[in-house]
């Protein structure tokens, strides 16, 4: 490469690009220069005074100005003034004939970079308006570099400072030497006051020695102190809490040291770091380990936590010894709430209950909720039965008091198992399970009382537990069967319905009804299955018959509320009508109240869609539910099932015919069908049709019959049931 010839391109290249003011009044003498500067390869303007030259400056951007001092007007000295008082981006270098060296001199001190005396060589000119031009370009590159440097300052200052964390510097015995505005919302110390202290002002007292660990270690690179956990003192509580004394921090170490070959301690500076803020992480990880162990809804300890102690408890009495007293706590009726007025005000009834059984407690015990409505108490203190005992008495009469919820008042009694250590186990899961033992004993024996465990109780369990094995088998086994109960319109004799209720051939116990295990059926989750057994088989029977040519009628088949909580519901009913041959009208689907107020918003849609398939909707057992007249009108309901209760109160002078006469008046004005459950006497008959309900089902009529019996029953004449004449 001819470095001689790129460097001559360097040269004109800068010579091009630099533009030049001439200031000068002998107009000859202009052209010349400006002539001369052209054939070096310079950009000459001229102007031909001072004012002019001013104007120029305001407008335009210059490189240099060559200025004759001597000019008429605006001298060369005032233009210079201008020039330096304007802190124009220019060099000026001053050409005069003036031979005396005061007027240069004062030039240069005015401001001037150069300084030529009339006349001057060429060449001499050329180079004084290169060192110029090269003076200047380094003055502006050394400008914009101090600007970044100064801009680049801001930058790191505005992002130390605006940092969620605190930033600190230690000097090398250990004060604070820089710390960012971060520790005056973190703790509410200001920096100044900071700066200058010793670290171990700000650490609290139990992480002081650990504290020392960590800022005495001053190791460099991946080897310094990382995610270290401590405690930071707030100043008088004036952190980001109120209350806080301290605020946990994960905070880092790095030594600082001289510039050197490696670290070491003549040239150790001190220490710098961050700490970040880390209570929300510790709150969350609180939230976890208390999730852990209790229960969220009424914040007492869950069964795990009760396990843990109770265990701790049997553990100590072991070594003792010592006894001690356990209780299974379960709410009577609760269910009743949850179902007519909703899980919030159930959720808001079981908070209040915890705290009025903690109300009867001493310190030392523990209060555990097992779930649902069922709670666990352990009496570490409770040394005879008579101790227990009295608490078991607190309880039931605290429990006995109203509870206002909203606004509603609420009556919720609860039944109380109690079991002994050691004298009723010597195991926590053994006594635990005797204390539920005893807990169904007293709900059995009427609710709102306390039982201790005996050995004779066992038994009970034993039969509920066999029964609900014996279940599972016979779903396996088709141990059921499905009986009809005929709905019969008195006025025609015509069979408009069948409703269907399982029954269960048992092995060993006969024929059971639906009251000696449905209850177990929807407590264990077994009610699915076994409703939809009891809907397919209905559906078959129901085909059956029409392929016979038999009148037709519709099956009513009930369904529980776990079983219409199921997703898919709709699906599995209109898939198991289309695989029998029926339409949606040959089914009735039977649900109560309490089931449509659970949950108005999941009910009404689900409901609206099995009616667009056709198929009716009756509500069963009508007028013992909870406030559900109002929404009648929006419901897609065919047809109301009067309950046998009110059907029982019909008879001469009977209080309850009030009731009833006004529940056929509402469905009537509704136009609904009104069928009376339970008729069992010509008197409740009568009443019935005189009141316009002339649909009834009971024994009055027909008992539940097997398949085979009701199809006999739908063949008969209209006419012998017609007014049973």
């Amino acid at each position: 490469m001819d470095w001689g010839r790129l460097q001559a391109h360097e040269r004109e290249a800068a010579r091009a690009s630099t533009r030049i003011l001439l200031v000068e009044d002998e107009r000859r003498v202009a052209e010349s220069v400006r002539e001369l500067l052209e054939l070096y390869g310079f950009c000459v303007e001229a102007a031909a005074d001072g004012a002019e030259a001013a104007r120029r400056l305001k407008r335009d951007q210059y490189d240099i100005v060559l200025l004759d001092l001597n000019l008429p007007g605006m001298s060369g000295h005032d233009l210079l003034d201008f020039i330096v008082a304007g802190r124009f981006d220019t060099a000026v270098i001053v050409i005069s004939g003036e031979t005396s060296g005061d007027s240069g001199l004062d030039a240069l001190k005015r401001g001037a970079t150069d300084y030529l005396r009339k006349p001057y060589a060429p060449e001499q000119l050329v180079r004084s308006i290169e060192n110029a031009a090269r003076k200047q370009q380094l003055e502006r590159e050394n400008a914009e570099v101090e600007s970044r440097l100064i801009e680049s300052e801001k930058l790191h200052r505005y992002i130390v400072e605006s940092s969620p964390d605190l930033i600190y510097m230690l000097d090398k015995d250990g004060r604070f030497s820089f710390v960012n505005s971060r520790i005056e919302t973190l703790l509410g110390y200001r920096k100044s006051e900071l700066i200058g202290m010793h670290y171990s002002a700000i650490v609290y007292d139990a992480d002081q020695e650990y504290s020392r660990f960590l800022f005495n270690d001053r190791r460099t690179g991946d080897r310094a102190a990382h995610n270290i956990e401590l405690r930071l003192k707030c100043r008088d509580g004036a952190g980001r809490l109120a209350h806080q004394r301290y605020l946990p921090v994960e905070i880092n170490a790095m030594g600082m040291y001289r510039p050197g070959d490696a670290p070491a301690p003549e040239r150790f500076r001190g220490t710098y770091g961050i700490a970040r803020d880390i209570s929300e992480r510790k709150r969350a990880e609180e939230l976890i380990n208390f999730q852990a162990s209790h229960d969220l809804l009424t914040r007492l300890p869950n069964r795990f936590l009760f396990k843990d102690r109770l265990a701790l408890a049997v553990s100590q009495a072991r070594r003792t010894p010592q006894t001690f007293a356990i209780m299974f706590l379960d709410l009577d009726r609760f269910k009743m709430v949850n179902d007519t007025l909703g899980h919030l005000i159930g959720d808001q009834l079981l908070q209040t209950v915890s705290k009025r059984i903690l109300g009867c407690l001493r310190e030392g015990d523990t209060l555990a909720r097992a779930g649902g409505d069922e709670y666990m108490l352990l009496l570490p203190q409770a040394g005879r039965r008579s101790d227990a005992a009295e608490v078991a008495r607190k309880i039931l009469a605290a429990l006995r008091q109203p509870f206002i919820v909203g606004d509603n008042e609420l009556f919720v009694t609860v039944s109380i198992g109690l079991a002994l250590y050691p004298e009723h186990g010597e195991n926590p899961d053994t006594l635990i399970r005797r204390a539920d033992i005893a807990m169904y004993e007293a709900k059995g024996r009427g609710k709102d009382a306390y039982e201790f465990y005996r050995d004779d109780m066992s038994a009970v369990i034993t039969d509920y537990v066999s029964l609900e094995s014996g279940m599972r088998r016979a779903l396996e086994s088709n141990q059921f069967d499905v009986y009809y109960q005929p709905q019969v319109d008195v006025s025609t004799g015509r069979v408009t319905a069948m409703e269907a209720l399982v029954r269960w051939r048992h092995p060993t116990r006969g024929l059971l009804a639906p009251g000696e295990f449905i209850p177990i059926a929807e407590e264990s989750g077994l009610i699915v299955p076994l409703g939809e057994w009891v809907l397919r088989r209905a559906c078959a029977d129901m085909a059956e018959w029409r392929r016979e040519k038999l009148p037709e009628v519709r099956v009513a088949v009930n369904f529980s509320t776990l079983q219409f909580e199921q997703e898919g519901l709709v699906q599995t009913i209109v898939s198991v009508l289309d695989e029998f041959g029926l339409p949606g009208t040959a089914l009735e689907v039977e649900i109560t109240e309490n089931l449509i107020m659970k949950d108005m918003e999941k009910t009404v849609p689900r409901l609206r869609e099995l009616s667009a398939h056709g198929i009716r909707i009756a509500v069963d057992d009508f007028g013992t539910g909870y406030a559900s007249l109002s929404y009648l009108r929006r419901l897609p309901i065919d047809t109301l099932k009067l309950d046998n209760s009110f059907v029982n109160d019909i008879h001469a002078g009977g209080s309850g015919t009030s009731i009833t006469s006004a529940i056929a008046s509402m469905a009537d004005s509704l136009d609904l069908n009104l069928i009376a459950e339970g008729v069992e006497t010509e008197q409740q008959m009568n009443y019935l049709r005189s009141i316009g309900c002339n649909e009834m089902q009971g024994f009055m009529l027909s008992p539940p019959l097997s398949a085979e019996a009701a199809k006999r029953f739908v063949m008969r004449d209209p006419e012998s049931l017609a007014g049973l004449r």
